[in-house]
This record gives structure tokens, C-alpha cells and sequence, in this order.
């Protein structure tokens, strides 16, 4: 038995650990019945591989758990999420175990058996708001877990709880988008009934020289907006990078907006600051729209 990893008080009582051992300072207890060396600082993982030694032989990680296993975080981080062919009565906190009637086909992810990414979208699709779904989405296809093409294809062929949502938001999903605020811009920008951009759309020069990869590129009217996280401004290299990038730009005539996360909490002003840069260079199109919908999503 490794005490670095979660063991079971019946894999204790055959390495002739004693109760009382097993209650003092050596160890520290996880879930009812099971426990790890009291130095190992508990991660999700190591909760995840505490839960499988009390679930059902094919318990599979799923739901919001599996979002977690895929590099999403979810809205709701207080429980594990498992799914099962089999019944299994017991109720432990903190585990929430789904009994699924189809035969589930799990992969393995980080060392555990976790529903694949397409249905971990379609399990999601019932909870998440629209931006977060698009967004998860959209992470799954850029980090290469799944296609458009093969997320289509599944829910196209799929009679799930949550498949008709899903088929309704996966033509929203785009490749190329590389973090969940860049999604919620686009999002943001979309609804509101501007022009879609392209997505880490390639901008190159009058000669056709590289200039950028821009993350939200409205092509025909030079605008490009950028979604700056806090690395950008924190990490001088990528600081130093990103300026000597928008002087280039701006020399070759596009406008740059630039939306930061104290932006997001504003979003009526980024919709504005896009539409007025656009507006600049000959966008004739309607004004942005907020619509009841649109305040319920973004605002």
C-alpha cells in the first residue's frame, strides 16, 4: 500500500495499519472510509482516485468533473461527478453518481476512466449558460479533444438528455479560439448583431509579410480585437511583445481595441468601443442591439 496515494480502511487493516493509527496525525481521512498520508496536500485528482475505490467497478468520471479533467473549470466545484451502469445505493458526500441507461465508452484521462468530450458537452448542455457551453466548446476543439466536424456528427446522432440544446449551440463553436473570455467577446459581439469575425484570423501586410495573428479579426474593416489576460501585462517579454505588435498594426492602418477582464464586467461599452472602431472604417451596418436576451447573457 502507498500512503501517497488515497487507500481504503480495509487497504489499511491488511497493511496492519491500527484504527487508532489510522485516526492520528500520520494520516488524513478523504471521503468516509478512505484516506492519504497526512504530507499530501489533496488536489481534485487526488479526490477523484479517493471516490473510484468506493463507486462501482465502472464508475467513469463525467459531468462537471470530467469539465475539470478537460482544463474547464465549472460553475459548481462542491461535488465529484460519476457515471455507472450500475445501482448503487449508497450515498456519500461530496460524490453525486449518475446511473446512465446507454453502455458508457470511456477514455482514459490523467489516469482515469472519464467520459469523452463530446459527451461531456452534451452533459453539459442542460446547465451551462449559452456563453460557458460555446466556450466549453470551443476549448475542447482547440485543445484537439474533439473536431466541429465529429461534435456535430454526436449530437447529431445521439438521443441524450441534453442533445437538443446541444445541437442548437454547437454551431456556435469555432476552432480557433484559445481561452473562454475570447469566446465570451466574440459571443458578446455576435449577439449583439455586429459582423462575426474571424477567429485568430492571420493578418499580413500590402505585401503579404506576416504581421499578427489577431484574436477577433473584422477583416473588411481593419478592426482587430484583442483579449489581453494578466499574464499579458505581468510578463514583461509577452508586455514588450504585444506593443511592438499593435505599432505595427496601427502603421498598417488598423484600428486595435484592446478588452481586458475589468472590461467583461462592462459589456455594453465593449460592444460600443468595437461598433464605433468599425463605424470609423466605413461599417454602414445596423447599431448593436441588446436585447432582453443578450442582458441576461453578458450583463
Amino acid at each position: 500500500m502507498d500512503p501517497s496515494r488515497p487507500f481504503t480502511t480495509a487497504d489499511a487493516r491488511r497493511a496492519g495499519i491500527s484504527p487508532d493509527i489510522l485516526r492520528g496525525p500520520r494520516f488524513r481521512p478523504l471521503f468516509r472510509g478512505t484516506h492519504v498520508a497526512a504530507e499530501v496536500e489533496p488536489t481534485v485528482v487526488t479526490w477523484i482516485a479517493a471516490a473510484l475505490l468506493l463507486l462501482p467497478w465502472d464508475a467513469a468520471v463525467s459531468h462537471s468533473t470530467a469539465m475539470r479533467l478537460y482544463g474547464v473549470d465549472p460553475p459548481d466545484l462542491s461535488v465529484l461527478e460519476f457515471s455507472t451502469n450500475t445501482r448503487h445505493p449508497r450515498r456519500i458526500p461530496g460524490l453525486v453518481l449518475h446511473r446512465r441507461r446507454g453502455t458508457l465508452h470511456p477514455r482514459d484521462v490523467q489516469g482515469f476512466p472519464t467520459l469523452g468530450p463530446d459527451r461531456t458537452f452534451v452533459d453539459m448542455a442542460l446547465r451551462l449558460r449559452l456563453p460557458a457551453l460555446v466556450a466549453l466548446g470551443d476549448h475542447l476543439v482547440h485543445r484537439g479533444l474533439t473536431t466541429i466536424d465529429d461534435l456535430r456528427a454526436y449530437v447529431d446522432l445521439r438521443h441524450l438528455d441534453g442533445v437538443r440544446r446541444a445541437r442548437r449551440i454547437v454551431p456556435l463553436v469555432r476552432a480557433g479560439a484559445e481561452s473562454p473570455p475570447e469566446t465570451l467577446v466574440r459571443l458578446m459581439l455576435r449577439f449583439a448583431r455586429l459582423p462575426e469575425p474571424e477567429v485568430n484570423g492571420v493578418i499580413a501586410d500590402t505585401l503579404g509579410q506576416f504581421l499578427a495573428r489577431g484574436d477577433l479579426v473584422f477583416r473588411a474593416w481593419k478592426v482587430v480585437v484583442e483579449y489581453d489576460g494578466a499574464h499579458h501585462r505581468t510578463d514583461a517579454h509577452t508586455w514588450a511583445h504585444d506593443l511592438r505588435r499593435r505599432e505595427l498594426l496601427e502603421a498598417a492602418g488598423w484600428i486595435v481595441i484592446v478588452i481586458t477582464a475589468t472590461d467583461l464586467s462592462r459589456p455594453t461599452e465593449v460592444v460600443t468601443r468595437v461598433h464605433e472602431a468599425l463605424v470609423r472604417h466605413d461599417y454602414v451596418g445596423p447599431r448593436p442591439v441588446h436585447s432582453a436576451l443578450w442582458t441576461h447573457w453578458f450583463a
